[in-house]
């Protein structure tokens, strides 16, 4: 299944929610922040979140510095 992450086409193998694109792209335990279509999905809900062909999803990974 392909989603739109950060605007670039990525194939989604292995399951179909946002933990297990997660898992796939090897994002960090914390300092992660995904939005699905605009809206902020809460950590404690990414097993729970199912992704459909062509979601659009934004991965915001916090950064150091001033």
């Amino acid at each position: 299944m392909k989603v739109l992450v950060n605007n670039k086409e990525t194939e989604l193998t292995g399951g179909n929610t946002i933990a297990d694109l997660a898992k796939l792209l090897e994002l960090p335990e914390k300092g992660v922040a995904i939005a699905l279509h605009n809206r902020m999905v809460p950590r404690a809900q990414w097993a729970e979140q199912k992704l459909q062909p062509n979601d659009s999803l934004v991965i915001i990974k916090a950064a150091c510095g001033g």
